[in-house]
């Protein structure tokens, strides 16, 4: 199967939805956005890096940066922070270069980084996209930059780990496709959540009915 174009949903939405599926419909189903300290640090910081006019060479390396990426067999679309391309003779041909040449992805975060793996998720689509549009072997392993430790660490990119993104892009298009806002328990991460006082998260899962009545019953 094949998406449409118009189909394509963001590759940045899979963090979203792993870290809330609730917080994910809002933004990308309603178009809903609200900016806190969070979002605009993440921002500003990935603002220095997505530069699509500077491109490197040295010897044996190219680095593309803001680099436009896409999947046909799942339908999402983005950009890659940085795709470094190593000369290997296990490589593909590009345009304008002579040799072969292996792509590697590097996405860039704000923070230290986070034991959940929402940002794996949004990595390994990134490569996914790249061996699908370059027709290259598969890429082992990718890389997170985080900007406090400020140095990347590697992202063994496993057969577990691509079948959870594919599983996971299945149900956003299942939920977009039905304008579908899912219901969510309130937890300690809403409290980071710049979308808290649209979300509403703590009265979601209630009845008009039994709202209304519960609030009456408290005059």
């Amino acid at each position: 199967m094949e998406y449409a174009e118009e189909d394509y949903l963001q590759i940045s939405g899979l963090q979203h939805f792993s870290y809330c599926k609730r917080q994910w419909a809002i933004i990308h189903v309603e178009k809903q956005w609200i900016e806190n300290y969070f979002t605009a640090d993440g921002r500003v910081f990935h603002e220095n890096v997505h530069d699509p006019f500077k491109k490197e060479k040295r010897n044996d390396l190219i680095i593309s940066r803001a680099m436009p990426v896409y999947s046909r067999s799942l339908g999402i679309n983005g950009e890659c922070d940085v795709v470094e391309f190593h000369a290997s003779e296990c490589g593909v041909s590009l345009v304008g270069q002579k040799g072969l040449w292996l792509p590697l992805p590097i996405e860039y975060k704000r923070g230290k980084g986070t034991s959940k793996d929402s940002d794996a998720l949004q990595l390994c689509a990134q490569a996914i996209c790249l061996e699908e549009m370059l027709a290259c072997p598969p890429i082992e392993t990718a890389y997170l930059f985080y900007g406090e430790p400020y140095k990347r660490s590697p992202v063994a990119l496993t057969e577990e780990l691509r079948e959870k993104v594919k599983t996971m892009i299945l149900k956003m298009h299942e939920y977009y496709q039905r304008g579908h806002t899912p219901k969510v328990k309130p937890s300690k991460s809403c409290r980071n959540c710049s979308m808290e006082n649209i979300c509403l998260a703590n009265i979601a899962d209630k009845s008009a009915n039994n709202y209304v009545k519960a609030e009456l019953e408290k005059m």
